[in-house]
């Protein structure tokens, strides 16, 4: 494992106030633009990867602040203590090291320089784990700028064992509640029937023809590096589409309507499929991609409190549906940990409540933050005869939400490992779930006939 270092960023400078200084910052905001293979391993928040997090150096930093014309923030060096953790936060106490103060630079490209961001990061809010040596770092850092106090680079050589301790120490393994194995409908139905029902649950499955998937709805992916593929474009997308195909949409009645149509027809949202038929779930982690198929798959298994489970027209669904029409800018400026008073005199949130009037005029501006940052399960409805075909349900996922490997209160997460997906698809094939009947569409059809009629190969006399 590479050298690595924490990098925290706060708009609000008063974080970065004292020598030992407390922070709180939303869970939602963790990870962001961190290298994929560090925030799998670190992702579920436990015992060892907060130790993890306090072992390595840590840069405490402003956003990017333009007074006086030229981009300035505030950079502390030393680590992070006492890390706490709930389910919509994380605290922590930073002990500093090194306080450089507000630095002064001559263009932004000489922050991206000395920390490796891109020209979101320093804009955003977020606890970042960086690859690179934290001293790689500070000796930039100490030559950007002439004016530092004497004593600063004696200051630098005595943190190179602080730097550097902790940072060669491998990152706790991913973790995923597994139950069991199946390699056949026959092993995975018993795997199933084995697996006790819980009182008061409705239970809904997604299938993952890699078991390495994440649990992540389409526009919430990153980039290898960290970066996020379509978040940062969300309005856009949704409104191009609109644009190109209105008429499509003229009958959706809520926002979450459109949404659903969106993911049918393949635009990332923050929906995640899931179904309430097993046979469904197992079909996907089996079919697709031929490179895949020697690779083992898994089916998740979703059990949902029935009381937290919502329906398309609920007042909750359309809060969280509606961040789809705010732009990156202004869901950056989302503040989930204040309370509910103070979020909704917000500019921001006043605008949210703008759309959702549009499709609910009666509501009233009393939107809960905890709700709004929530993963919630939603029956949605059944429009379309993919909906229908495949028990259709969705995750529908808000503002800086995330879904732990193991799942929340309300939602309990297991799953069966996949193995031997040929010889599945064809049992599946023999009852009827293929491509055909998964995908009910005319172009499908044609595929799977074709792919069924198709000799295996040309006759010797032809």
């Amino acid at each position: 494992m590479a050298k690595l270092f924490n990098y925290i960023s706060f708009g609000n400078r008063d974080n970065l106030a004292g020598y030992d200084t407390k922070f709180s910052l939303s869970i939602g905001r963790m990870f962001e633009y961190t290298p994929k293979d560090v925030s799998d391993a670190l992702t579920e928040l436990e015992q060892g990867s907060i130790r993890y997090l306090e072992r390595i150096p840590t840069f405490l930093c402003s956003e990017v602040d333009y007074a006086n014309g030229e981009p300035n923030m505030l950079v502390k060096f030393g680590r992070v203590k006492n890390i706490e953790v709930t389910e919509k936060q994380i605290s922590a106490e930073f002990d500093t090291a090194l306080d450089f103060g507000e630095i002064s630079f001559n263009h932004v490209a000489e922050i991206h320089n000395i920390f490796g961001t891109d020209k979101f990061q320093i804009h955003r809010t977020h606890w970042a784990v960086r690859k690179g040596g934290a001293i790689d770092v500070l000796e930039r850092l100490y030559q950007s700028e002439a004016h530092f106090e004497d004593g600063v680079e004696d200051g630098l050589k005595a943190l190179v064992d602080l730097g550097q301790a902790g940072t060669q120490a491998e990152p706790p393994t991913r973790k995923k509640k597994t139950i069991a194995a199946a390699d056949s409908v026959e092993s995975f139905l018993k795997m199933l029937f084995d697996h006790s029902p819980i009182a008061s649950t409705e239970t809904f499955y997604r299938g993952h023809e890699d078991a390495s998937f994440e649990l992540t709805p389409s526009l919430l992916r990153k980039w290898p590096d960290g970066g996020w593929q379509y978040l940062e474009k969300e309005e856009r997308l949704n409104k191009e589409l609109l644009i190109a195909h209105y008429d499509e949409f003229q009958d959706d009645q809520y926002c979450f309507d459109r949404l659903v149509r969106m993911q049918h027809y393949g635009l990332p949202t923050r929906l995640l499929d899931i179904s309430g038929n097993p046979l469904v779930a197992l079909f996907f982690a089996c079919f697709g991609d031929e490179k895949l198929s020697d690779v083992e798959g898994e089916v998740i298994i979703f059990r949902v409190l029935s009381d937290s489970i919502k329906y398309y027209d609920s007042d909750t669904v359309s809060c969280i549906s509606n961040l789809s029409n705010l732009t990156f800018a202004q869901k950056n400026k989302i503040d989930l940990l204040k309370t509910r008073d103070e979020f909704n005199k917000t500019d921001v949130v006043k605008k949210l409540l703008h759309h959702i009037k549009s499709e609910k005029g009666y509501f009233e501006g009393r939107i809960e933050p905890d709700h709004l940052g929530s993963v919630i399960c939603v029956k949605a409805k059944q429009t379309n005869s993919r909906i229908k075909s495949q028990s259709g349900a969705f995750l529908l996922f808000g503002h800086e939400a995330t879904l732990a490997e193991a799942g929340q209160p309300d939602i309990e997460v297991t799953r069966i490992r996949i193995n031997n997906k040929r010889k599945i698809l064809e049992q599946l094939n023999s009852i009827n779930i293929n491509a055909t009947t998964v995908y009910p569409s005319i172009d499908r059809t044609t595929h799977h006939l074709r792919e069924s009629y198709r000799r295996a190969e040309e006759p010797e006399n032809s």
